[in-house]
């Protein structure tokens, strides 16, 4: 299995506004040869044989991918580790930790990063915001899967059952 991991990273942004608990996303540049170009993930990656250990994996990519030093953040926690259900996608195992910011980080994207935006916990707990998508992926047969649909962005995957989980324990 391939070792990888990600930062689910966490802010307070009830600042005057009610957005409440919110979530750093990333949308992945549409690269030949990237199994996830172009999908809507949290930032992370394969470890790296020069990284101490996942985590140090899951910030090293942060770092890379868009530019945040979660050298200080608090550390909430470490969730279960996941495998891709489709047989086509490469034998990954991927460990999300939990992040949590004090205040919104400058975010720069990198090359593989098309964008980065913040969602927050109440957006994607609103009527008719989780369901189920049709999803048409190269390698992957088209299938029905839950996932979170933001207008023209779609959760879905791996990173849609690392998110509902935590909405759930938070919740």
């Amino acid at each position: 299995m391939i070792a990888a991991a990600v930062a689910v990273i966490l802010h307070d942004g009830d600042d005057g506004g009610g957005g409440g608990l919110e979530a750093l996303f990333i949308h992945r540049a549409v690269r030949a040869g990237d199994t996830w170009s172009g999908q809507i993930a949290f930032p992370g990656g394969r470890r790296d044989p020069a990284d101490a250990d996942l985590l140090a994996t899951a910030i090293r990519e942060t770092r890379e991918e868009i530019g945040v030093d979660l050298g200080g953040a608090e550390r909430l926690g470490v969730l279960d580790d996941l495998y891709p259900r489709t047989p086509v996608l490469p034998p990954v195992v991927v460990r999300p930790f939990v992040f949590a910011l004090t205040a919104r980080p400058t975010v720069v994207v990198s090359p593989e990063v098309q964008d980065a935006f913040w969602v927050s916990f109440r957006a994607l707990q609103a009527p008719g915001v989780q369901g189920e998508v049709v999803v048409d992926h190269p390698g992957i047969p088209r299938r029905v899967l839950p996932a979170y649909t933001l207008g023209n962005r779609t959760i879905w995957g791996m990173s849609e059952r690392i998110l509902t989980p935590l909405i759930t324990l938070i919740s």
